[in-house]
């Protein structure tokens, strides 16, 4: 009779290849992962058959943690600036208190090794977000523009916002309210 997995070694490996993927991209080894969970590297494949299984259900967990983080106390029966406003503030914090998390979901976002599939799946961890814009759009914001373009408006300002804050940690309410400001008047113009 095979051992039961461990749920701790595999969010060793999980948090490990955070740290891996964030400091050298998609293509970091499995054995730096594996040495930073303090596993074998052969024990890395008893959790995740593959590096792109890895990969992809790391991707999973980091999309899924932002989207929860984000929608975490959601305003829902406020004005569309004020959730706007709520969405933007969380993914601040959670952006600025996770730099790793962040750069390693970077990295996943454009790697050929996370399948299509699951970016389908990332993409439903955000169905709260993504109906927030959808009645923001049908309210006439950036009208006659499509719904990817606004998300990758916010997600170059947040992007933006976050190296600031980053570099100046002390001026962090500074830049979240300005990154917001910038996001707002550029997407609340119909």
């Amino acid at each position: 009779m095979a051992r039961p997995l461990s749920e701790d070694k595999r969010n060793a490996i999980l948090a490990s290849a955070t740290e891996v993927v964030a400091a050298l991209g998609a293509g970091a080894p499995t054995a730096k992962i594996a040495s930073g969970a303090a596993v074998a590297e052969g024990t890395l494949f008893t959790y995740f058959a593959t590096k792109d299984a890895l990969l992809n259900q790391l991707y999973l967990g980091l999309k899924d943690e932002l989207a929860a983080a984000m929608m975490a106390g959601y305003p829902s029966r406020r004005g569309l600036q004020d959730r706007w406003h709520h969405v933007w503030d969380r993914y601040m914090d959670w952006g600025a208190a996770h730099p790793a998390k962040r750069k390693a979901m970077r990295q996943l976002t454009v790697s050929d090794r996370v399948a299509e599939r699951t970016r389908q799946i990332g993409g439903r961890a955000f169905h709260d977000v993504q109906a927030l814009l959808d009645e923001s759009l049908a309210a006439g914001m950036m009208k006659d523009q499509p719904p990817a373009f606004a998300a990758a408006v916010m997600e170059a300002l947040a992007e933006t916002t976050l190296e600031f804050i980053a570099r100046e940690p002390k001026r962090k309410e500074r830049y979240k309210c300005g990154g917001f400001a910038a996001f707002w008047g550029a997407v609340s113009k119909p």
